[in-house]
Formats: structure tokens, sequence, C-alpha cells
């Protein structure tokens, strides 16, 4: 069962979750590919009140899905004010078992999902037997052109409400095939974070959901507001939702080989030119064994991070200053306004000024 959107609604791009070639990856370095979101960016929310989240509980509900998304949003303050309101809810109000064996009580009935602008669907263990009256409550959120998001298993909701046939999405690696074989008409991404196809985003599991949260931040309230709440809360920053789920070798000890000083220097230069070369030198390895680690601690090689992390550099500053955009490409070490305009246009699909118009915390003056 395939539900439309609203004739309204004009679907959000998706979130490429493959790569595709760069112009450029840094001064002084070679190019490389770089992952990338073509398209436009959505507009930010704007509204004289709160954005509204509603996270559906589906017993037995994962208790970590729903932490995530209060301990993320609720960081989120805009010019003085909270940026979210979260509420719970669920079929049934009272004590909603979880999938650890616990109980949370949730006062929250599915009244909840027709006041939200997004309707976040927790991990749940129950993949086979979704309640028909969430069913219900995610059908009618599409067709009134909500956002809706799915984390974990919660993406089984989505698929047996209708929400995902045709579309790009993805779950936690070790229900792919199940989620895969139960309904075909998915287009399933199993190696990637989180997927966004129009109003619809999924994501995998466990810590990919504090990566959807931040990603929708970022959506509604820009890249600056998005890395404040992460370093808040004391998590990596926004990562691409094309990175990998898992990967095939253990990541090293902290206290061993880990590549995490170097990226920590690293990331008080990125206003100078760093080749591999360098990063190897500090990190005092082999310029092959630097590639090596650095993709299997962060999904990405060292090249494609430094892009990654100059682009949000980049959009901080067109955020939050009034630097003219030749001075924010020098000071985020993309080079020239040239460099910038490609790789942001290529990244997000606006211009560096269109940019800032759209995401400016500034004040009008």
């Amino acid at each position: 069962m395939t539900v439309p959107l609203a004739p309204e609604q004009t679907p959000e791009p998706a979130l490429e979750a493959v790569s595709a070639p760069s112009l450029e990856s840094a001064p002084g370095s070679a190019a490389e590919p770089a992952p990338t979101a073509p398209g436009p960016v959505p507009a930010p929310f704007v509204c004289s009140r709160p954005h509204r989240v509603a996270v559906v509980a589906a017993r037995p509900v994962s208790m970590f899905n729903l932490g995530i998304c209060e301990m993320l949003f609720s960081k989120v303050e805009v010019d003085g004010g909270p940026g979210y309101e979260v509420q719970l809810c669920t079929a049934e109000p009272g004590t909603v078992a979880t999938s650890g064996g616990a109980g949370i009580v949730i006062g929250g009935g599915l009244d909840v999902v027709a006041w939200a602008d997004t309707v976040i669907v927790a991990g749940t263990g129950a993949r086979m037997d979704v309640d028909p009256r969430v069913l219900t409550a995610l059908r009618a959120a599409a067709r009134d052109g909500k956002r809706i998001a799915s984390i974990c298993t919660g993406a089984f909701a989505l698929a047996e409400a209708g929400l995902l046939d045709g579309r790009r999405a993805t779950t936690y690696w070790a229900y792919t095939e199940e989620l895969a074989g139960r309904y075909p008409e998915v287009a399933l991404e199993p190696d990637v974070l989180f997927v966004q196809d129009g109003q619809v985003l999924t994501a995998s599991g466990y810590a990919a959901g504090i990566d959807l949260c931040l990603h929708l931040i970022r959506t509604d309230y820009g890249a600056a507001v998005a890395n404040t709440v992460a370093r808040l809360a004391l998590v990596a920053p926004v990562r691409h939702g094309g990175q990998a789920q898992f990967t095939d070798t253990p990541l090293p000890a902290e206290s061993g080989s880990s590549l995490a000083g170097t990226r920590a220097w690293a990331m008080t230069r990125l206003d100078q030119p760093l080749t591999l070369a360098d990063l190897a030198r500090h990190a005092a390895v082999s310029v092959r064994t630097l590639s090596r680690r650095f993709h299997a601690e962060t999904g990405l090689s060292p090249l494609q991070w430094l892009l990654h992390q100059r682009l949000e550099r980049a959009r901080e500053l067109l955020e939050t200053t009034t630097l003219p955009v030749d001075q924010v490409a020098r000071a985020s070490g993309l080079g020239t306004a040239d460099s910038l305009r490609a790789h942001l246009t290529r990244r997000v699909g606006l211009t560096p000024s269109d940019y800032r118009a759209t995401f400016t915390r500034l004040p009008v003056t």
C-alpha cells in the first residue's frame, strides 16, 4: 500500500548514500571523491513556536531511541528559546514495556501525531506485529505532509504502513534481509547510517539515531546549531548518512593506535594546507597505514574527512559571521570563493550567498 504525499507538500531532496567526484579535496592534496548530497537543501523551520516532534513508542520500545530524541532536541536553543517541543506517544497511554524488560510511563496518545510537525518512530521488538492504530496514525501523518522518520526497527512500521514503497530506506544491519524479504517494494540500502527520500527518513540502529537527529536539527536550524548540540551532548559532529553502518575490522583501542589525536590536531589547522604526508607524519605512521586506520575509525578516507570538516567550518562561518565569502573560504581551508562555491553547491545545492541568506543566525539590521 502506497500512501501519497500531501498535494501541497514539496518533497525534500534525497540524501545520497553514494560518493561522487569532488572538484578538489584540500589545499596541497590530490583530488579524491567525497560523499555528497546534491539538490537544494530544505528551507529551515520558520515559525513563531518551537518545532513539534512526536516520538512514537510501539511496545516493546527501545529506551535508547526514546532517550536520544529527548537528549538532542532538548538542547536546541534558538534566539534564547527552545527550538523543539518533544512529546512521547503510544497507542495505549500508560506503562509501556521496553525491549530491555523495564516499563516506562508515557502519557501521550496517538493524537500527538496530528499535533506534530515531525514524527519519529522509535525502534521496537514488535517487527512482525505493528499496532494497526500506529499504522493509521502514520498514514494520516503522511497525507498531511508531515516529516516522518524511523530509528532502527521503526522502519518496519513505516514499511507496513506503505510509507516506504518505492523509497530508499535503511534499518539496522541485522534486520536488513528480513525487511527486504517482507517488503520487496522498498529500495533498501543496507550499509548506510541513514537515508532521506523526500519527506521520509530512516536510520539504522543505535548511534545512527543520533546522526539522524543531528541531521534533522541541521536541516531545521543550520550547521552551527547542530554542531553546538553535538558538542553539548558529547557526541561526534554530524556524519554523512552514506557512511557505512559498521566496519569489517575492529576499531583500534583509543590508548593504542587510534588517530583521534591526529584528527583533533587537524581540526585546529583546517585553514592550512594539509596533505596525507602531513597527517601521517603527525600520527607517526605511513601514509598507507594512515589511510587504512582512518577509514576503519571514521568510514571516510583522510581527504574525504578533511573536506567534510572544512565544509562544516565554512557553513558555520556563513551562518554566524558576516565575513566575505572569500574570507570564509580561506578560513575554512577551501582556498578560494570559487572552490567554496563549487563544493557547497555540490554538497547542499546552494551557493554560499544563498546558504547564508537561508540559514543565517545573525539579527536582521
